[in-house]
């Protein structure tokens, strides 16, 4: 049976290795034991499917979630930064359990010194913020920073954490309750049956924390130099309110305490909340407002109108009424009313500094036909704010929208203090501003006008994912995090392609290499680097798996109906991998698996190319096309330098010593080797031979390419082909090439007769963030890089200090520090932007 084999030899070896050769000749080496299967179902790892989520990655038949009701009066005292509140809550069980106890989230108790954040903050480490530490080698101090210290401080300075005065059930009957850091359980008064449910109240306050100390999701920002005697403060009132912990089908009670990093697990519910503040206070929050015509001004309310329906942003209070607003002050009080239908938490911020604009945008929903998109902002917002916040928002909702469903709320607010980016239903919390100049003016950086609209492109994108499709944050922070990222690069790639975004293969690779990662599974306050963790990698994946995997159709296809099969319910990690195989139809498990619950990294190396041609099996051109090899090899270097000196062969000084062998050579055909050929030819039956002389008389080129997976991710492997005539050729090869071997694999490429192939590129527009490309080419290529002269700089230890002169030195008057310290402000803001 061998000789119906059509064999196939080496041309001319690129590059040959024991592996390489056997591959060559068709044979998978395989080290015994060591395989590993990349293409692993992963239903062996995520939850068995049940009648509470299927295994299609939908809600089951049997789904439930529960469901909480929210009323709050609260008062903010400015003078004392501090709410004073009373809560009603009405708890509905709507899962198939009987609950004995109820727990509630505490947050504002994680500012506390018992808190298990503040016992378990680290001196220097991964993930701090202030301080630092030296190596032990090292004869330089440990350091401490001045942020640090400012915290330490304000913590020890200020009663913080919440006041619970009282708690009682409907009839007013006091219950008990337990305080478990930033966490409380209260025991009901009687068992709470499936389908039933109960009402309870708390009287509560606390002291709002400064942002700029603390570093929290909220608090005030305290404005001194403001006109108004005593400064003024912007207010973001955040986790403000002892609020329900998720009761699951997947974990029950999610009372995993607070933290700091992972973020909120919450219910639905509505909210009916009013809240006292300044009179001359504006007021934004979740929800609608209720009573505008006791708190805004006709002149307000008619611009509120006007703004629905006008193509460009218009203003509520105005800069100039805001400026004035500002100056004076107040200690009177009015009192704003929201109510908020089918929200998952509820924010407000609360300043006399606010101007305030608006837009209606109108889309295709016969639920919420107009979405107002509005932004609050001070006189440091500038035009900065004026510009791009309100369009920011407009533009997230077109694009959001476009891949999930229509925006589901009346209202979507961008609000501008001291917190850089956090989220809530129906308003955002976002940080940028203009910078004040000597003359008086207000400019911004390039760099802060990108961080305004990617900030709020993200931030408002936080509406969709989580605080409509309610992922669990405090577990999983990709879920929200990157799903989040991901489609803010989309919108903020259609707003200016021009700003980095971050979600670009090519983004992540250093991270990905790096040592210093845990796989993105990996539960919110364990991850080591949250950014490229949470956000970047995942956002990359996907981005990856849209353009490059799936493709957009599919990918587009499948992540919408995620999106709209667990809006306003809580989805888990599986039901997303399930619901994007199952509506895309592509195994996608090996994708998940290596992306998601691994370190590894894609690295694909092209090793090795072996050019091949068939052999005809008639000896008269098949020893010929040998003999040519042959001569084509390189002239020995003894030979030329023997023939250069003019030295003659032995057999050419004495002709009468050769014989036959001298006149033909090894490759000389003889009617042996033809009647073979005859006898092969009549063996074969009759498609074999016509399959056998097609294949000899195209004449086609075979190209061998040996690749290594040294990065351990497995991923399609993306080529680019150069051939001699100047033309070049895409190919992918499905990542399921390296199902039966992980490690290395030989691919075999066919090309016509006039197509040779001079080079090969792998990824060759960086698709699937390989970190190594100088691997990726082959023949090898020079990789351009950077490199910078330096002049060393004298050190400055203790021992190298000119004390001699130095103590020469004269102090410095107050006004002479004030002066260098503005040049020297002046300088770095100069050389940041």
């Amino acid at each position: 049976m061998f000789n119906k084999f059509i064999k196939i030899t080496v041309l001319s070896v690129v590059a040959i290795t024991t592996l390489h050769t056997a591959i060559a000749q068709g044979a998978i080496q395989q080290t015994k034991g060591d395989f590993e299967d990349k293409f692993r179902q992963l239903d062996e790892v995520l939850p068995t499917p049940n009648v509470y989520r299927n295994a299609a990655g939908e809600p089951g038949h049997a789904y439930w979630q529960q469901r909480v009701d929210y009323k709050i009066k609260a008062t903010l005292d400015e003078n004392k930064r501090r709410i004073d509140a009373v809560e009603n809550i009405t708890y509905h069980n709507n899962s198939p359990d009987t609950l004995k106890y109820l727990w509630l989230q505490l947050d504002q108790n994680i500012y506390r010194a018992d808190s298990m954040a503040s016992k378990t903050n680290t001196f220097g480490g991964i993930g701090n913020r202030g301080p630092a530490t030296q190596s032990a080698s090292d004869d330089k101090p440990a350091q401490l920073s001045l942020d640090a210290l400012r915290r330490q401080h304000y913590v020890s300075d200020h009663e913080l954490g919440y006041d619970i005065k009282a708690i009682k059930d409907k009839s007013g009957k006091k219950l008990h309750y337990v305080i478990v850091g930033t966490n409380m359980r209260i025991d009901l008064s009687q068992p709470l049956k499936s389908g039933k449910n109960v009402e309870f109240s708390l009287e509560y306050g606390f002291n709002i924390v400064e942002e700029d100390a603390v570093s929290a999701r909220g608090g005030y920002e305290h404005f001194v130099d403001d006109k108004r005697e005593g400064g003024n403060d912007i207010f973001l009132l955040a986790q403000w309110y002892p609020r329900l912990h998720a009761y699951t089908d997947y974990e029950a009670w999610t009372n995993k305490e607070f933290l700091g990093r992972g973020e909120f697990t919450l219910e639905f519910g509505d909210f009916d909340v009013e809240m006292t503040v300044p009179a001359d206070h504006i007021v934004s929050s979740t929800g609608t407002l209720q009573n505008s015509s006791d708190v805004l001004t006709s002149t307000q309310r008619k611009r509120l109108k006007e703004a629905e329906k006008s193509e460009r942003t218009v203003f509520i209070v105005t800069e100039e009424e805001a400026l004035e607003n500002e100056q004076e002050g107040t200690d009177k009080q009015k009192t704003w009313k929201f109510n908020a239908k089918n929200v998952r938490d509820f924010s407000w911020a609360s300043s006399r500094k606010f101007m305030w604009d608006a837009k209606g945008v109108h889309q295709d929903s016969k639920e919420q036909p107009v979405v107002m998109a509005m932004s609050f902002y001070p006189k440091e917002g500038g035009d900065l704010w004026k510009k791009y916040s309100t369009e920011s928002i407009v533009h997230t909702l077109e694009v959001y929208s476009r891949f999930s469903f229509a925006y589901p709320y009346p209202v979507a607010q961008s609000v501008n203090g001291p917190v850089g980016g956090m989220e809530y239903p129906m308003i955002t919390f976002n940080g940028p501003r203009t910078e004040l100049q000597k003359d008086g003016s207000r400019t911004y950086s390039q760099s802060e006008k990108r961080f305004l609209i990617g900030v709020v492109i993200h931030e408002i994108g936080h509406i969709y994912f989580p605080m409509t499709v309610n992922s669990d944050e405090r577990q999983w922070t990709w879920m929200d995090e990157g799903i989040n990222s991901f489609l803010d690069g989309v919108a903020g790639r259609e707003w200016d392609s021009t700003i980095p975004w971050g979600v670009e293969p090519r983004d992540v690779v250093d991270y990905m290499k790096g040592s210093v990662q845990v796989p993105i599974m990996t539960q919110s306050d364990s991850v080591l680097k949250l950014g490229p963790n949470a956000y970047n990698k995942p956002a990359v994946a996907l981005n990856i798996l849209r353009e490059t995997i799936l493709g957009r159709e599919l990918f587009d296809f499948a992540f919408k109906e995620y999106a709209q099969r667990w809006m306003f319910k809580r989805p888990t990690p599986s039901d997303f991998f399930r619901t994007m195989e199952e509506a895309s139809g592509v195994d996608l498990d090996w994708f998940w698996r290596g992306w998601f619950y691994t370190t590894d990294h894609v690295d694909i190396s092209l090793d090795s190319v072996y050019k091949l041609r068939m052999d005809t099996k008639d000896p008269d051109i098949d020893f010929d096309r040998e003999r040519q090899v042959e001569l084509d090899k390189p002239l020995s270097l003894t030979d030329e330098r023997n023939s250069a000196e003019g030295k003659k062969q032995w057999v050419e000084r004495f002709s009468d010593i050769k014989d036959f062998y001298d006149d033909n050579d090894r490759f000389t055909v003889t009617n042996k080797e033809r009647n073979s050929y005859q006898k092969f030819l009549k063996e074969l039956k009759p498609w074999e031979r016509e399959t056998f002389e097609r294949a000899v008389k195209e004449d086609l080129n075979y190209y061998v390419l040996d690749f290594t997976n040294k990065g351990g991710l497995v991923m399609p492997i993306i080529l680019e082909l150069t051939f001699a005539d100047g033309t070049k050729e895409n190919q992918t090869i499905p990542a399921e090439i390296w199902r039966r071997s992980a490690k290395s694999v030989s691919k075999l490429i066919i090309t016509d007769k006039d197509k040779e192939l001079v080079g090969v590129t792998v990824d060759p527009r960086w698709e699937t963030a390989d970190v190594d490309v100088n691997n990726n080419h082959y023949p090898r290529q020079i990789i351009p890089s950077r490199i910078e002269a330096y002049k060393a700089k004298k050190s400055t230890s203790k021992v190298s200090r000119d004390i001699m002169q130095d103590i020469k030195t004269e102090l410095k008057k107050d006004k002479e520090k004030s002066d260098d310290n503005s040049d020297d402000k002046t300088n770095t803001e100069s050389d940041e932007q």
